[in-house]
């Protein structure tokens, strides 16, 4: 079976701060997304792994719609093909 390419993406998102723990819940309900550094004023960065280039964008499309949230932007993405090798 071929392997497929695969799509990790790091996001910096902006909460309100008093939303954070709620936020968080939300987002720990999303595929392919985990959450790694936070800070108690709102920020908070998570890593995603998709299939396509487009999932990451729509992911942050879900993620922008959260209530609580302020901003998701992309700051890294990384594309690993079959063969292994980032292109």
């Amino acid at each position: 079976m071929a392997e497929e390419t695969v799509h990790i993406a790091s996001l910096l998102i902006h909460i309100r701060p008093e939303l954070l723990d709620a936020v968080k819940t939300n987002l720990r309900q999303l595929d392919g997304l985990e959450l790694h550094q936070e800070s108690p004023q709102g920020k908070l960065v998570v890593v995603l792994e998709t299939t396509h280039e487009r999932h990451i964008l729509d992911r942050i499309d879900q993620i922008n719609s959260l209530p609580g949230v302020l901003n998701a932007a992309l700051v890294y993405h990384e594309l690993l093909t079959p063969e292994g090798e980032p292109e």
